[in-house]
């Protein structure tokens, strides 16, 4: 008996399953997308399953929440107050 995975949605993010507003990969205005001005760490690439790798991108949401946790990691008294 094998499993049936649910299909690999390009407009979805691979890591939260929320709409990626990738503009390559749906029916968007033409024109570069956001996720090519944007940085992906390779941290946050490596989270991706490889069935979705190169497939689909990652939400914006979900790069912010990599960023704020480099920042926190970077400099965990960032935001606090002394």
């Amino acid at each position: 008996m094998s499993l049936l995975l649910p299909a690999m949605d390009p407009c979805r993010c691979p890591l939260c399953g929320q709409p990626n507003a990738c503009a390559m990969a749906g029916a968007l205005a033409p024109g570069p997308c956001w996720c090519t001005r944007v940085h992906f760490s390779a941290d946050l690439l490596a989270q991706v399953p490889e069935a979705a790798r190169n497939k689909a991108c990652i939400c914006a949401a979900c790069v912010a929440a990599s960023e704020d946790n480099k920042a926190q990691v970077e400099d965990p008294s960032k935001g606090e107050g002394a």
